[in-house]
């Protein structure tokens, strides 16, 4: 081939390698770009799910921190001061409606602790801790003394674990007249041993008029009640 013819040639070559592509397909490139990031040498600094998760919990609670002091009268300041006002009223909530009670009873909820004692003694209980200004002691065992009372006089039955919500509900079938009273006498009993609240001399008198009622009552009988009598 002569210099001229050679050159030619060449110059042909050169233009019709032009049109070929030389450049890496863009799938296979990403795919293997992906794979090679995938190696673990890469990723020794990234943090762990946990940390990833409270970042983004971070974030949304920055976030809505934002908006609110946006939101609220007179901005940062502002939104803590209703903060603080949210904060008191459900402080002053729990302290109105007193501590939740517990959704179980068991044999820990019985009317009466271990041993066993009659109304007289009872009652002496309950006034030596009104004299002393234990007003939720007193209520206590003043409600002790009327369960015990009507078991002694045969209008209960001597049954161990009864709460006082039960012996309330047992007793106003056979005294109708005061059950209303009865039902309220035992949820004070609960309110004061289950449910954390105080109970005043007012409250303690209540329950002692409903003592003193209940002892000269006459009760309305059923059948059952009757064979018990006899």
């Amino acid at each position: 081939m002569s210099g001229a013819g050679g050159t030619a040639a060449a110059e042909l070559l050169i233009r019709a390698s032009g049109d070929i592509p030389v450049d890496t397909p863009r799938v296979p490139a990403r795919e293997a770009a992906r794979h090679e990031l995938s190696k673990p040498m890469y990723h020794e600094n990234d943090p762990n799910p946990l940390q990833r998760a409270l970042e983004h919990l971070w974030d949304w609670i920055g976030d809505l921190l934002s908006t609110a002091s946006g939101a609220a009268p007179g901005g940062p300041v502002g939104l803590v001061v209703l903060v603080l006002i949210v904060i008191a009223l459900i402080a002053g909530l729990l302290w109105r409606l007193g501590a939740p009670q517990r959704t179980s009873r068991g044999a820990a909820d019985a009317l009466f602790e271990s041993g066993l004692r009659g109304a007289p003694e009872h009652r002496a209980a309950a006034e030596a801790h009104a004299a002393a200004g234990h007003w939720s002691q007193a209520v206590q065992e003043r409600m002790r003394a009327i369960v015990r009372s009507l078991e002694e006089r045969a209008l209960l039955d001597a049954r161990p674990g009864r709460t006082a919500d039960e012996a309330a509900a047992e007793a106003g079938r056979a005294l109708p007249a005061h059950a209303t009273r009865l039902r309220a006498a035992a949820r004070t009993f609960d309110d004061v041993t289950y449910g954390g609240r105080s109970a005043d001399q007012q409250t303690y008198l209540t329950v002692l008029t409903l003592d003193l009622d209940i002892e000269s009552a006459t009760p309305h009988l059923s059948g059952t009640l009757l064979e018990a009598a006899e």
